[in-house]
């Protein structure tokens, strides 16, 4: 499973049954996205955060996080309540598929449950008084409110590539080009869809970017969890 709130098809406005909310943490952040001490000081856009302990942890830090999510719609409430209802589906369809992921950090697939339960937990615990300060905010991909340039970074987890099969490549474009409107740097992890298969967009994206002029690099990170998803795909303004 991704590590943010998976939706059947991502949109704005959805129902609280077509989400399976799943966080991932601060620590696993810093390594997903290569994310230097000077990258944390910047201005944070974490686009498709979800249930992620990322931006609790960072503000507990002193640092400077705004998440967007369509999950953020729904209250601390709705949200605990649908994760309750999902856990074990999630669980159960991580045994079914183990051989695709590396059981380094987490021993086996409970072992990453309660890892999980906790992150989430953690993100439970500050979300609305986060979303009370505009640090957890109600958008969805493609369109951001966010002003041109208002970011330094924006970092995207588990979202465009690895839902290629539900996600069309003028989404990607879209998305891609809106987060480049709004932060000169932007990160994107994994590059794999969910079977674990390399995505058939990349190569198209990585092409429509340098002939926009960004400088577009793949880096290999201290991160895998899915085999073959330690690569993040990197884009910045000339």
């Amino acid at each position: 499973m991704g590590g943010k709130s998976v939706v059947l098809i991502y949109k704005t406005l959805m129902e609280l049954n077509e989400v399976v909310p799943w966080g991932r943490t601060f620590a696993e952040y810093k390594l997903m996205f290569d994310l230097s001490e000077i990258d944390l000081k910047a201005r944070i856009l974490g686009c498709g955060d979800g249930p992620a302990s990322f931006n609790a942890e960072m503000t507990e830090l002193g640092h400077s996080v705004i998440s967007v999510d369509p999950l953020y719609q729904f209250s601390a409430a709705q949200i605990k309540q649908r994760i309750q209802a999902t856990y074990d589906l999630v669980i159960s369809q991580t045994k079914q598929n183990a051989d695709r992921y590396v059981w380094q950090t987490f021993p086996d697939a409970d072992a990453l449950g309660q890892a999980r339960l906790s992150t989430m937990e953690r993100f439970l615990l500050d979300y609305e008084a986060g979303r009370a300060a505009g640090r957890y905010r109600f958008q969805a991909l493609p369109n951001l409110e966010g002003v041109e340039g208002q970011f330094d970074l924006c970092v995207c987890s588990h979202l465009l590539f690895l839902y290629s099969k539900q996600l069309s490549l003028d989404f990607h474009l879209a998305s891609i080009r809106e987060l480049l409107r709004v932060a000169p740097n932007v990160r994107i992890f994994p590059l794999i869809q969910l079977d674990g298969t390399p995505s058939a967009y990349l190569d198209q994206v990585i092409e429509e970017f340098i002939g926009k002029g960004f400088h577009v690099q793949i880096q290999t990170v201290a991160y895998e969890f899915q085999k073959g998803g330690n690569q993040m795909l990197k884009i910045t303004s000339m």
